[in-house]
């Protein structure tokens, strides 16, 4: 099998090069290798390669930027996708992305459902959405993967960041009432490979399983709750802090504003994954566990 995977360096694109690897030849492209700002040279470099399968994980994620970078946003994830889609389809192969819970307004009170109606307040979600209906129209056999709250070893994420400010800082206040799932980009990257040889494997996956899909950790945290996790594991490495988990202070979004409106629910239901691939979600904290035991470790 050959796998185009695009947006190799990112996140989630770093952890799929990992996964991946065993189901065929990769060829991983960047940034540099195919520019999605660049719609002309998106077609020629897709119209030069025959994959029997496109992963993209390439995407515009400066969620603030974006509500003043309206047209970049735009033609990298909605323009360059529909290009994905179509060649996709001229192909007759799969095609893998990945979207986000900012298609959701954030206002129900449960789990999110693949079925709940989109409304997204933000230009990233906008148009992370536009890309999901350019993927939907285009007629080509698809998985896409809605994920929230992204981290990797990889880059910067928000466990990394409490880290620093907590031993830099003399206090700290974060967000309580936004709520969701940290999710591993090492997690959505095992779970991608194992949808993949599910799609490859059964006949009529095009019809039973061609669609959206919510790709999560299992469980629910508030940012604030979360940052106290990282630093309660980090005090029991004995990592020297200003600011210990206890200190934390709790404070309302509209005590934190910024250009993006970011959902207050994040939580995505992961039972249509889970039944149509027999996959069963880890809880948020296994994955944030071992990743902070590998970062903590720095620090001694």
């Amino acid at each position: 099998m050959k796998i185009l995977l695009l947006g190799c360096n990112g996140q989630v694109g770093w952890e799929l090069q990992r996964s991946l690897a065993p189901l065929g030849e990769i060829i991983a492209w960047g940034r540099e290798e195919l520019n999605f700002s660049d719609l002309t040279s998106v077609n020629e470099k897709l119209a030069s390669l025959t994959p029997d399968l496109i992963v993209n994980a390439a995407a515009y994620t400066a969620v603030d930027q974006a509500e003043t970078d309206i047209e970049l946003a735009r033609l990298v994830n909605s323009d360059a996708v529909r290009l994905l889609a179509d060649r996709a389809l001229e192909l007759g192969i799969w095609l893998i992305h990945y979207s986000t819970d900012y298609v959701f307004d954030g206002q129900k009170k449960s789990a999110y459902e693949e079925s709940d109606i989109t409304s997204p307040q933000s230009i990233y979600g906008k148009t992370k959405r536009a890309g999901e209906v350019a993927i939907q129209s285009s007629g080509c056999k698809h998985l896409i993967f809605r994920t929230s709250w992204v981290y990797a070893r990889r880059g910067g994420n928000f466990a990394k960041t409490m880290l620093k400010l907590a031993s830099e800082r003399d206090s700290l206040k974060v967000v309580s009432d936004q709520v969701g799932a940290p999710t591993s980009a090492e997690l959505i990257a095992d779970v991608t490979a194992l949808c993949i040889v599910k799609i490859f494997q059964d006949q009529n996956a095009a019809t039973s399983l061609s669609g959206v899909y919510h790709l999560a950790a299992k469980g629910e945290v508030s940012w604030y709750q979360y940052a106290q996790f990282v630093l309660e594991k980090a005090e029991e490495c004995t990592v020297a802090l200003k600011v210990n988990s206890a200190e934390v202070q709790a404070i309302a979004t509209a005590d934190y504003p910024v250009p993006a409106k970011r959902p207050a629910n994040s939580k995505l239901s992961t039972q249509k994954l889970s039944e149509a691939f027999r996959l069963d979600m880890p809880d948020w904290q296994h994955h944030m566990q071992r990743f902070l035991s590998e970062h903590l470790s720095h620090y001694k």
